[in-house]
Formats: structure tokens, C-alpha cells, sequence
């Protein structure tokens, strides 16, 4: 499991347990940052590089679902890996549901949950990666001028170049010359490709 760059967030108000943690994890080279309660984690300002959460259920204050909740409802995502005392199905059915990696019962096999740990950066990895292709996508799609976007959406809903130039009342040449330029500046090299991009914009697709 290597580092790469990577943040894993310990929340469990029990000592030992966040000690025993924090050596777990750095034997296996992970940057490790401790807290004993949710509202000490909510308050850290958190590096912008892939990370986990592994987060006890019961603690004081806000509980570990608060937690889940109050990340999901500012938008932020970071996986995370439950950690409880107590057997409780409908927690952890309820943490799966909204979106937990793992929720494991204590006392849990160390590789276990190096195991999530593992799954949760990668999913992490995978999330940033699609997010930073679409912000890629969307900065393409801004140097567009207002015409060249309209193309490209009849484009993508499947249009031919002479039914575009009926849509817009202009030649089918001229569809053509700002086709070209939608390719080249979305770096298109097929219609699929541009197909895919477009979905990733959420443009409608074709009918």
C-alpha cells in the first residue's frame, strides 16, 4: 500500500485506541492524523490530496453518523471506514447506505482494515480522477464561442450537418467550418470521444 500522497484521518475519543491506530498505519507507510472527537476533525482544515476517514460510531457529541451526515450535506466527499464497540446491524446498514466503505466491529483483524483502508484511497483516487477530468472537459468547453456550443449540442443529440444548418438557418458549409473547430478545441479525435465528453458535461445526448 503505498503512500503516494495520501491522508488518513483517525476520529475515536478512546486513546489507546487512536494510538494503536496511528502505529498500525504508519507500518504500512500512511500519513496518519488523529482526533478524540468529530467536532476537533470538523474544525481541521484538510490537505487537498486523496484521503479516509476511519471513524468510530459512538462518540461524544456528535455521533460517527453525524459525521457522515453533516460531510455529505457540505458536499465534501471522503470515504469512510466505520469503527464500532457494538454489533449494531441497523447502523451499519444505515452508514452502507449512505455510502460507508467498510463498518467493522471491534476488536477487527489489522488487515482487515488496512484492507478498507486500501479500497477507500483508491476509491478516493478514482473520484478526484473523474472530477479533474471533468473540470478538464468544462474549461475545453468554455473556449467555445456561444455558436460553436450550439453545434456541438445538435451534434450531440445526433443531428447531421445539414439538419443542424436548418436548426440555425445556415449554411451546411458553415456547420461544417464550426464542427471542425468544436473537435479541435474539445481535442476530439472521433464523434464517440466527443459523445463521451459530452455526457460527462451532462449535455443531452442523442435522441
Amino acid at each position: 500500500m503505498s503512500p503516494d500522497h495520501t491522508a488518513v484521518y483517525v476520529v475515536d475519543d478512546d486513546h489507546s485506541v487512536r494510538r494503536a491506530l496511528k502505529n498500525l498505519l504508519r507500518s504500512v507507510g500512511l500519513e496518519v492524523e488523529t482526533f478524540g472527537s468529530a467536532q476537533e476533525f470538523l474544525s481541521r482544515q484538510r490537505s487537498d490530496v486523496p484521503s479516509c476517514l476511519i471513524l468510530d460510531v459512538r462518540l461524544p457529541g456528535l455521533s460517527g453518523l453525524d459525521v457522515q451526515r453533516k460531510i455529505a450535506e457540505a458536499n465534501v466527499n471522503i470515504p469512510i471506514v466505520f469503527l464500532t464497540g457494538h454489533g449494531d446491524i441497523q447502523m451499519s446498514v444505515r452508514a452502507m447506505k449512505a455510502g460507508a466503505v467498510e463498518f467493522l466491529t471491534k476488536p477487527f483483524r489489522d488487515q482487515d482494515l488496512l484492507d478498507a483502508v486500501r479500497l477507500a484511497l483508491e476509491r478516493d483516487r478514482e473520484v478526484r480522477a473523474q472530477q479533474a477530468e471533468k473540470a478538464e472537459y468544462r474549461d475545453r468547453y468554455e473556449t467555445l464561442t456561444p455558436r460553436e456550443q450550439e453545434v456541438m449540442a445538435l451534434v450531440v443529440r445526433g443531428l447531421l450537418n445539414k439538419q443542424i444548418a436548418g436548426e440555425l438557418g445556415t449554411s451546411e458549409a458553415t456547420v461544417k467550418l464550426h464542427r471542425g473547430r468544436v473537435m479541435h478545441k474539445m481535442q476530439a479525435v472521433s464523434l464517440p470521444d466527443l459523445l463521451r465528453m459530452a455526457d460527462k458535461l451532462r449535455m443531452p445526448g442523442p435522441h
